[in-house]
C-alpha cells in the first residue's frame, strides 16, 4: 500500500499520478476521515492532559484541609469522568484509523513515470520484438486442434470431470507440457541464480493482502473455506505464497560489504487457479484462459536502489526462456490503464501465435516499489541503522500452458506431427517430434 504520509502531505499531486491508471482518488472522503482522525487526536491528549493533572490533585485537596479519603474519592470521582470520556476517544480514534487503512488498502500503486498514458493494451507500447514469425506452406491449425489430433489435449473430458476451461493432457502432450517447466526451473536455477522453492498452493486472507490481491480482487479467487479467524484460498499465482516468505521479515547485515542477502532470489513452479471473474465469453476456447493453469514464477527481494535494474534483468531471463525455444516474441510496456493494481511498472512478453497471425501475452513482469513490502512489513536493516522497505519484482518465467500451445503452433508440421524444440528433446528421452 502508499505510504499513508504522501496522501497527507500532497494528496492532490497523489490523485493526479494515479489518474494514468484510470483510478480516481475520493479526495473529500480522505479529508473527512483525516479531520475526524485530527479532531480525536486533539481530544485524546487533551484528556490524557487533564488526567496527569488531576492524579497530582490529591495533595493539593489534603492542603486545603481535607482528609486522605475525602482528597482520594474527589480524585476518584474526577478520573472516573475523564476515564470515561477518554476510552470513548480511543476508541473512536481506533475506529478512525481501521477506515484510514481500509482506504489506502483500496488505493492502487502510483505509475512510474516512464509508464505511458492510455486506457487499455491498445495503448501499451512495443519495445522490442525477436525473432520472425514463421511462414507456413500449409493452412495452419490452433493448438486445440493440433492437441486433438494427436490425442494429447482434451477439453471435452475436462468439462466432463470438472466444467469449463479445464483440460486433461495425455501423452507426449502431457510430458512436453511437463519438459516445459522442468526447463524452465532448470535454467532460471542454474542459469540465473535462482533459488528453487516449494510453497503451498493454499493461502491464507493475510498472505493475499500482502501482495495485493485482498481486498480488491476477491471475486478472481477460489475461496476455500472460513474458520473463526482465517480464510483460506487457492493461489492464483506462485507470486503470493513465495513473496510472503519475506512478511515480517527484517533482512539483516552489518555493513556496506556484508549486504549480500539482497537480492534474494526465488523461483517456484505451481498451478494457479483463477476464477476469471469479468472474462465470460473471452478465450472460452482452447487453453490462453483456464481456471487451473501452471506457471513457473520469479520473485526477488531487493535493496530500493536496484528495483529498476532488477526489473530489466528478471525480464530478460523470462526473455531467454522465450529465446532458447526459438519462439517468437514481442515485449511491451504497459500503459497506464493496462497496470495491475500493486505495480508500478510492468513488461509484458506476449509470443507469437499462427492460429490467430497476433502476439498474447506469455508472461508479466513488474515492479512493485515499497508497495507490497509495505502492507507485509518486509524490511532490511543495514547494521545499527533503521529497518527499512525492501522492494520486490516478479514474473512468470513462464506460464507453462501458453507455453506449450505456443509450441505446439509455432512447430507444427504438414504432416500433423509437432517437432519439439532441441533444447527440450533431452526432457522427452531423446525425440525430436511427436506424431
Amino acid at each position: 500500500m502508499l505510504d499513508v504520509k504522501i496522501l497527507r502531505q500532497d494528496i492532490e499531486t497523489v490523485a493526479k499520478q494515479l489518474e494514468i491508471k484510470g483510478f480516481k482518488l475520493d479526495i473529500p472522503t480522505f479529508q473527512a476521515l483525516e479531520s475526524q482522525r485530527k479532531e480525536s487526536d486533539v481530544q485524546t491528549q487533551s484528556l490524557q492532559a487533564e488526567r496527569k493533572k488531576a492524579s497530582k490533585k490529591v495533595g493539593q485537596l489534603i492542603g486545603q484541609g481535607k482528609t486522605v479519603d475525602e482528597a482520594k474519592a474527589e480524585v476518584a470521582s474526577i478520573l472516573s469522568t475523564i476515564d470515561a470520556d477518554l476510552q470513548r476517544y480511543v476508541e473512536q480514534g481506533r475506529d478512525i484509523n481501521e477506515k484510514i487503512l481500509a482506504f489506502v488498502m483500496a488505493v492502487p500503486n502510483i505509475p512510474d513515470p516512464q509508464v505511458p498514458a492510455g486506457k487499455d493494451e491498445s495503448d501499451n507500447i512495443e519495445v522490442c520484438t525477436w525473432g520472425e514469425p514463421k511462414q507456413f506452406d500449409f493452412d495452419v491449425k490452433d493448438h486445440v486442434d493440433i492437441g486433438g489430433d494427436l490425442n494429447g489435449l482434451d477439453f471435452e473430458l475436462g468439462a466432463k470431470i470438472t466444467g469449463s476451461r479445464f483440460a486433461v493432457m495425455r501423452k507426449d502432450i502431457a510430458r512436453l507440457h511437463r519438459a516445459l517447466s522442468q526447463f524452465m526451473l532448470d535454467t532460471h536455477v542454474d542459469e540465473h541464480g535462482y533459488e528453487e522453492v516449494n510453497v503451498p498452493f493454499i493461502v491464507n486472507d493475510q498472505s493475499l493482502m500482502g501482495t495485493g490481491q485482498l481486498p480488491k480482487f476477491e471475486e478472481d479467487l477460489f475461496k476455500l473455506r472460513t474458520e473463526e479467524t482465517v480464510n483460506y484460498y487457492l493461489i492464483p499465482t506462485a507470486e503470493v505464497p513465495v513473496t510472503n516468505i519475506f512478511r515480517d521479515v527484517i533482512i539483516e547485515a552489518q555493513n556496506v560489504q556484508a549486504l549480500n542477502k539482497l537480492p534474494i532470489k526465488f523461483a517456484a513452479h505451481t498451478p494457479c487457479f483463477r476464477s476469471e471473474a469479468g472474462s465470460s465469453g473471452r478465450d472460452v476456447r482452447g487453453m490462453i484462459r483456464q481456471h487451473q493453469f501452471e506457471k513457473v514464477e520469479l520473485v526477488q527481494a531487493v535493496h530500493p536502489d536496484d528495483s529498476d535494474q532488477a526489473l530489466e534483468e528478471l525480464t530478460g531471463h523470462a526473455e531467454n526462456i522465450m529465446q532458447q525455444l526459438e519462439l517468437p516474441y514481442r515485449k511491451v510496456l504497459l500503459c497506464g490503464g493496462d497496470l495491475g493494481f500493486s505495480a508500478q511498472k510492468t513488461y509484458d512478453i506476449e509470443v507469437w501465435l499462427p492460429s490467430q497471425q497476433t502476439y498474447r501475452e506469455i508472461s508479466s513482469c513488474s515492479n512493485f516499489g515499497d508497495y507490497q513490502a509495505r502492507r507485509m512489513k518486509a524490511r532490511f536493516k543495514l547494521g545499527e541503522s533503521k529497518p527499512q522497505l525492501i522492494h520486490t519484482v516478479n514474473g512468470s518465467g513462464l506460464a507453462v500452458g501458453r507455453t506449450l500451445l505456443a509450441v505446439l503452433e509455432n512447430y507444427q508440421q504438414a504432416d500433423g506431427s509437432i517437432a519439439i524444440p532441441s533444447v527440450l528433446q533431452a526432457y522427452m528421452k531423446g525425440k525430436t517430434s511427436i506424431s
